[in-house]
């Protein structure tokens, strides 16, 4: 008889129940070969007594397994494996445990996106993270949008409305967005005008497999937001970069670039460049949107955190100018409430719009309608606009709570222009210190850093100034640390 205590594993700790384990035991012993097809099995009674076992607990094993079609029980005679199982060749008693299904690699060839991908344990994260600019989920009105949220999965015609159509975003949220952004952004758009996708990026995601392919250019500031430069590569367009000083990224570079070869678009964030923080002047806002017209390219507006804004209103974005419909407007409302609220906005000419949508549906056939709704009602009832207004004074707090402690506490190692707005400030390093070094040798982790830049973004509207004061604290003691007095030991 074969060794069904070693064949047929449980395992009393798990939370499958035991029958359940005998039947699965025995589905991989038929799969692997070991239990071939029309092999008799023990009787209930014999199998329950070698498991030390419930008899019960096996009849429901088998019950499970002849529900299946695993094998074929005649009653008062005998228990066989079914006989229309293939022959399979048996694993011999001894060789090394295989592996698995899912703990094999694919071998079949497919596409690979990213080299070097590394798994991240979350568990594992230190108890300092320098973020690239987060909002306070302490201060969201969380609680408020999960309480209509929850209203809302309650009433019959809130559900009809919550889970037909909403491919291109509920109707309630983009009436909403039209009176919204009319009053802090002066665009003037109907509800046609307006997709609401997961959040920014997959709005730049479906901009860009519209409008750009592998003969196309597309021309991006220097340093840039890494995750849209992989996303236009990924449709094998040309990118091209173009430097951004204090005054954003330098629009008489791309005038003469686009009078030399043809450009499809022009990424750009004007409020808060990323990783920069630094504002598009006046003056390049006017010329980028004449030689939007000239070169008749397509701008692409990434307004990802428009709304905190400190020293005056922020300037109107470029999609509220003339621009004869050239403008993908872009924004978010992952950096106003959670960055795990994965809603953000498109607004765009109607023939686009709808494209994107059909697009769109290919991979996801709409968003969270009751969550869509949800925040519709947050801003129809004005609770948005009360959240921004006492974010944004705590935010002002924090940013000038973390340009004094830079100054105090790290003046001689760091250097930057404090942003007027944002939620982060650019850090620079000062000569005789690394930022690679400094993030190779410190238990704190750093989001956003950039070597050539040797400059990181140092998010502080996540943090209270408790917490501001022990990431600052931390920075020093680690550019203490690798300072050209200190340890050298890691080199870059």
């Amino acid at each position: 008889m074969l060794p069904y205590e070693h064949i047929i594993i449980i395992d009393k700790e798990s939370k499958i129940s035991v029958y359940r384990q005998i039947a699965i035991s025995i589905i991989n012993a038929i799969r692997n070969g070991t239990l071939k097809a029309e092999t008799h099995l023990p009787s209930s009674r014999e199998l329950a007594k070698t498991l030390g076992v419930h008899r019960k607990t096996v009849i429901a094993g088998y019950e499970e397994l002849e529900a299946q079609d695993w094998i074929t029980i005649v009653p008062r005679k005998h228990v066989a494996v079914s006989g229309h199982i293939p022959l399979l060749k048996p694993q011999k008693w001894g060789e090394p445990d295989i592996l698995t299904p899912y703990e094999n690699d694919l071998s079949i060839p497919f596409r690979i996106v990213e080299e070097n991908t590394i798994s991240k344990n979350v568990a594992s994260y230190p108890d300092i993270i320098i973020d690239d600019g987060h909002p306070d989920v302490r201060l969201s009105p969380i609680d408020d949008l999960l309480k209509t949220y929850r209203s809302l999965t309650s009433k019959k015609y809130a559900i009809k409305n919550a889970n037909i159509g909403t491919a291109q975003g509920t109707l309630k949220l983009r009436e909403e967005l039209v009176n919204y952004l009319s009053v802090t952004r002066g665009l003037n758009i109907s509800v046609d005008n307006i997709l609401i996708t997961h959040g920014a990026q997959m709005s730049i995601y479906l901009s860009a497999q519209l409008l750009l392919g592998h003969s196309s250019k597309i021309i991006v500031g220097k340093p840039n937001y890494p995750v849209a430069n992989k996303t236009f590569e990924e449709t094998e367009a040309k990118i091209i970069e173009v430097n951004v000083d204090d005054k954003g990224i330098d629009t008489d570079v791309i005038e003469r670039i686009c009078k030399r070869k043809k450009i499809d678009a022009v990424y750009v964030i004007p409020h808060h460049h990323y990783p920069t923080t630094v504002t598009l002047s006046v003056e390049r806002r006017v010329k980028l949107l004449e030689l939007s017209k000239q070169f008749s390219f397509a701008i692409i507006e990434d307004d990802y955190d428009y709304d905190y804004h400190y020293t005056s209103s922020p300037y109107l974005p470029l999609a509220s100018g003339n621009h004869n419909g050239n403008v993908i407007y872009i924004g978010s409302f992952s950096k106003i409430l959670d960055p795990a609220l994965r809603i953000g906005f498109m607004v765009a000419p109607k023939n686009f719009i709808e494209q994107c949508t059909a697009f769109r549906k290919i991979i996801d056939m709409g968003g969270d309608g009751y969550m869509q709704n949800a925040l519709a009602t947050l801003i129809k009832e004005d609770e948005l606009k009360r959240h921004l207004k006492k974010s944004k004074k705590c935010y002002h707090e924090r940013r000038d709570f973390l340009d004094a402690l830079l100054k105090e506490k790290l003046g001689k190692s760091v250097s930057y222009t404090l942003p007027t707005g944002g939620m982060a400030i650019w850090v620079k390093l000062n000569p005789g210190y690394s930022i690679a070094r400094l993030v190779a040798n410190t238990q704190f982790k750093i989001i956003r850093w950039d070597a050539e830049q040797n400059a990181f973004r140092f998010g502080f509207a996540s943090m209270d100034e408790t917490e501001l004061t022990q990431a600052v604290e931390a920075l020093k003691m680690g550019l203490e640390k690798i300072s050209c007095n200190g340890d050298t030991s890691t080199q870059v």
